[in-house]
């Protein structure tokens, strides 16, 4: 009897957050192997794509699988062409700039991000609203821990990347799953996904079960 070969499976996660996002994710290692990709600082002037492709090269697989949080969603569109791989799912995300909510599409005209105070990144509460989105002041303590990168440069990269992200057909075969109550991006923006009722933009966080119990089909069909 032959044994297995194992779906090799890279997650990454939103933006400014920590791979410790999927602390409670719990694939069948009988099929799977897991890894937990992390952010890596963004180069001066360094575009969405190029970054991408620095970000390849930390998947050690061929025909690997991609999951996205949020802005890492974002990213794994962009490593697709670069590792080819057999699944790519996105998470609390947008599959084109077209989903982006009014706010991101205004910004991306005016440039008023560009006004935001992210010197305060050191102020964990400012960073976790745009990471979580703003109720998550509430239970801040909760899921400080959640988040890694507090720097201002790359802070202010992901979110002029964000507003300005130029996809505008979705990757042919992407799996997208979101929240019907996510505030960040939210659900009237979105076209085709698989709608979690109650999920928000942190659901990879608080409703770890639903993805434990969906995850494993969504990759191997």
């Amino acid at each position: 009897m032959t044994n297995r070969v194992k779906i090799p499976v890279y997650f990454m996660p939103g933006m400014a957050a920590s791979p410790l996002i999927f602390e409670h994710i719990e694939l069948p290692t009988a099929c799977f192997e897991v890894f937990r990709l992390e952010w890596i600082p963004p180069l001066k002037g360094e575009s969405l794509k190029d970054y991408a492709r620095r970000m390849s090269r930390n998947i050690r697989h061929p025909d690997p699988v991609l999951i996205g949080v949020s802005f890492g969603g974002m990213l794994v569109q962009e490593m697709a062409p670069f590792v080819n791989p057999r699944k790519l799912i996105i998470i609390s995300s947008v599959k084109t700039r077209d989903e982006l909510p009014g706010k991101m599409k205004f910004a991306h005209y005016t440039g008023v991000h560009k006004l935001l105070p992210t010197s305060l990144v050191t102020n964990v509460e400012f960073i976790a609203r745009y990471a979580f989105g703003k109720g998550i002041s509430k239970r801040l303590k909760r899921y400080e821990k959640y988040l890694a990168v507090k720097d201002k440069d790359y802070v202010d990269w992901a979110i002029n990347e964000i507003v300005h992200w130029k996809r505008t057909t979705p990757v042919p075969g992407i799996i997208h799953i979101h929240g019907d109550k996510d505030p960040v991006f939210p659900i009237s923006c979105i076209k085709e996904c698989i709608r979690v009722k109650g999920g928000t933009h942190i659901m990879i966080i608080n409703r770890s079960r639903w993805f434990n119990e969906h995850l494993p089909s969504l990759i191997e069909n």
